[in-house]
């Protein structure tokens, strides 16, 4: 598209400890003409999310780190503009980890064609991509949910952990989640159908706050926080319980290393498991989870709660935002219009 413009999200320092505005810096491009294979899109979402900050960092992890003064990257879907890929036609909605952006010129190949006609094209960067692949594989797979069995969940009203607390419920399970205000709380029980919410903020003693939640004990924590919230499910986890490490987002911005759980001894005592995934190892089963996710949300047993953020300026406001508990459900960024063609 000759003359186009595109804004996009730069890293402009590594931050130290919680991210600032000062750390990002807002520049714009010329969006090159689509070459053989290519296509062009316009974003319409973006998504930021936890995982991101450790990519700010400077150090050697499962993904590469962004780099000083380049644009950053993440998850987006947007509408093909113009296509030169012989399977994506001008029209299409599409999913791409070229995000933080407001246009994308890139191969055809690295763009996953959406369906959007399961839910709004949003809900590829949520419930139904990313973060809901995370809560199915997360609690079948790694935590082996069995059905009518008692669950944990931190970060209850998360975009991970919405998907977790309904995908336990429609097991048959009992289910208490762990949320940061009585508003969240409310969600998860009258519209989720969660047993217990705990405000781990207002509950005081979280170590007392879970155990009176579970007075039988807990077969599976999913585990999106660290710290305190993994010290109080492993005080009263069930014998062969199973602990599925999603997450530490209480401890992504700490500048010294955080006192550990100081009862990890329960681990041997009570024969239980604690893994960790990553879950760009289980892509293969997006399919799988998928047609679940189709069947649940015609059954009435699926919704989830978006909190949306107008314009690619404000991108990353919205991912400071994360880290202070500002959104409710799947943090986004609207970077465009769902229809650009």
């Amino acid at each position: 598209m000759q003359n186009q413009k595109s804004r996009e999200i730069r890293l402009k320092s590594r931050p130290v400890g919680t991210p600032t505005a000062a750390n990002f810096e807002l520049a714009e491009t010329d969006v090159p003409t689509p070459g053989p294979g290519q296509v062009l899109v316009r974003n319409s979402y973006m998504t930021v999310d936890p995982y991101m900050r450790g990519r700010m960092m400077d150090r050697k992890s499962y993904v590469p780190p962004f780099q000083i003064g380049k644009p950053l990257e993440g998850g987006a879907v947007g509408q093909v503009v113009a296509s030169n890929a012989p399977h994506l036609k001008v029209g299409d909605y599409v999913q791409s980890m070229l995000g933080w952006r407001e246009w994308v010129v890139a191969d055809g190949a690295t763009m996953m064609k959406l369906d959007p006609t399961i839910g709004p094209i949003q809900a590829y960067l949520g419930a139904l991509g990313m973060p809901g692949l995370t809560a199915y594989v997360g609690l079948l797979k790694i935590g082996e949910l069995k059905d009518g069995e008692r669950v944990f969940v931190s970060a209850a009203s998360g975009a991970v952990g919405q998907i977790v607390c309904q995908i336990a419920k429609a097991k048959g399970c009992y289910v208490v989640g762990s949320v940061g205000s009585d508003e969240k709380a409310d969600f998860i029980v009258k519209e989720l159908g969660v047993d217990k919410a705990i405000n781990y903020k207002t509950a005081g003693d979280l170590n007392a706050a879970v155990a009176k939640a579970f007075p039988e004990g807990i077969d599976v924590y999913f585990d999106n926080v660290g710290g305190s919230h993994l010290q109080a499910a492993l005080a009263s986890m069930r014998q062969f319980g199973r602990i599925a490490a999603c997450g530490a987002i209480e401890q992504y911005n700490v500048t010294e290393p955080p006192p550990g759980p100081n009862n990890l001894v329960l681990v041997v005592g009570l024969s239980l498991t604690i893994r960790g995934f990553i879950v760009s190892n289980y892509f293969h089963m997006m399919g799988e989870f998928l047609t679940d996710m189709a069947a649940w949300k015609k059954a009435g047993k699926m919704k989830w709660k978006e909190t949306i953020v107008e314009g690619i300026d404000k991108a990353p406001e919205a991912f400071i935002g994360l880290f202070k508990g500002e959104n409710f459900g799947k943090m986004l960024v609207k970077v465009g219009p769902e229809q650009a063609v």
